[in-house]
């Protein structure tokens, strides 16, 4: 089974490189919040990858992100480590990160890679357009 995502800024990264283990967050506690219909994104990823480390940060900053139109306070993040599943490996080692909407019938859609140069703002507003089609 896959693990929770680790939102993890510079310096947890830093604290989990000296093998401490930074405290698990998830992106959002919709279950906590009494909502019914949370929205799921899985990310593949695995170690060592910056581009996955840096997609991480921006997922946790623009879950995080207040004031805008494009809220994800129901979005619900499950990271996959490529490297725990042959098949995952087989799919994505040259295509990670790889984002995935989860359907309500449980199946995937792959999202349209996000360029590690868009702002904060524009990932949240990418992610939430996703979920409203």
């Amino acid at each position: 089974m896959a693990a929770a995502l680790y939102a993890l800024p510079r310096a947890a990264s830093r604290l989990a490189l000296r093998g401490r283990q930074p405290p698990s967050r998830a992106l959002c506690a919709a279950a906590a919040a009494g909502e019914g219909s949370t929205r799921r994104l899985v990310l593949y990823t695995k170690p060592g990858c910056c581009l996955c480390d840096g997609l991480k940060e921006k997922l946790h900053a623009a879950s995080l992100l207040a004031g805008t139109p494009y809220s994800l306070a129901s979005l619900e993040l499950q990271e996959r480590d490529i490297t725990t599943n042959p098949e995952w490996e087989r799919l994505y080692q040259y295509e990670i990160p790889v984002l995935a909407k989860v359907l309500p019938d449980g199946t995937e859609e792959i999202l349209p890679r996000l360029s590690p140069r868009l702002s904060v703002e524009l990932v949240q507003k990418k992610i939430y357009s996703a979920f409203d089609q």
